[in-house]
């Protein structure tokens, strides 16, 4: 049974579920602004266009800039991404700020606060190197993984903070087998994060190309690192499928909204394998592109919580 020691929460457990919370809908609207090919619709850094707040029209356009440039959904896309990544930084700052009252009850949570707040700022420099760079594979993908290194911090942080009100009892071998299931689960979908950006990086570079092929071309499905993408997914599969499978069994001894973690991250990765077939077989829509980019962020969140929740379980005789 769930175990619930307060009622009520404190300034720093509402702050941090709702910064997990917006940081998930930053990484949405940043796929949203990927999927659409506005990354550089500010082709500059912190500015966009040189000014704090773009023009809506080419006419405005500030005197020194190429009009070929502008394109005015794509720059607002873009901006709006990011006065969204700054107000996560104020809610990270925030949260880091009221971690320090839990610096004697727990110093896990205010360093991981602290890590947090450091990383998001390492991460709004990178944001202004991938502009730089034009969009440059590799910083891409790191943006991408920082950002999911960020929302697991804030989910352990956030998890710390209110951990006693998820803590339940479960047979020690029972618990073994689980969390070696859930961390396997969540190790291959890290591999499959990486290869899929990857992939990612390979249709940017067709798109973008001086001589730009119809949209049916962007995706090479005779490539290595796409076939090796398309096939790691099985894996993932079976990985779910074999959680899902003890999880089932040893559901008499588990509260249930563990399975309904376990069904969502079913549902996920299930539907993420379906979308990807569909980005094959209709020549990569936007509307596709971005739920496979938001998919996996949710996907990874959800896994990871389940490793957290069971790694604090305490142990029980039997199973």
């Amino acid at each position: 049974m769930t175990k619930i020691t307060e009622k009520r929460w404190t300034p720093f457990q509402v702050m941090a579920v709702i910064t997990v919370i917006a940081t998930l809908v930053l990484i949405v609207v940043g796929g949203l602004v990927r999927a659409s090919g506005a990354g550089l619709g500010c082709p500059d850094w912190p500015k966009c266009f040189g000014v704090w707040i773009p023009p809506t029209n080419v006419a405005d356009l500030p005197p020194g800039w190429d009009p070929a440039l502008f394109n005015p959904t794509h720059t607002w896309l873009e901006y709006i991404n990011r006065l969204v990544g700054v107000l996560i930084g104020v809610f990270i700052t925030i949260t880091m700020i009221l971690s320090l009252w839990w610096v004697r009850r727990d110093p896990i949570v205010t360093a991981t606060s602290v890590l947090s707040f450091v990383l998001v700022i390492f991460q709004a420099w990178l944001g202004g190197q991938v502009v730089r760079s034009q969009l440059e594979g590799g910083m891409i993908t790191a943006h991408m993984l920082i950002a999911m290194l960020i929302v697991s911090l804030l989910l352990f942080g956030a998890f710390r903070g209110h951990r006693d009100r998820l803590r339940f009892s479960i047979p020690l071998h029972h618990r073994k087998q689980l969390l070696a299931l859930g961390i396997v689960l969540f190790t291959v979908s890290i591999i499959q994060l990486v290869l899929g950006t990857q992939v990612r990086e390979l249709i940017d570079a067709a798109k973008n190309a001086a001589i730009k092929p119809p949209r049916s071309q962007w995706l090479d499905v005779e490539n290595t690192l796409y076939l090796i993408h398309r096939s790691f997914s099985r894996i993932v599969l079976l990985a779910m499928g074999a959680l899902g499978w003890v999880h089932r069994r040893y559901s008499m001894s588990l509260p249930g909204w563990m399975g309904s973690i376990v069904v969502w991250i079913g549902v996920l990765v299930i539907s993420q394998i379906f979308i990807g077939i569909g980005l094959e077989r209709l020549d990569m829509p936007g509307v596709l592109q971005l739920l496979h980019l938001s998919g996996i962020s949710f996907l990874l969140t959800l896994q990871f919580m389940y490793i957290l929740v069971l790694w604090q379980a305490t142990d029980v005789a039997g199973g």
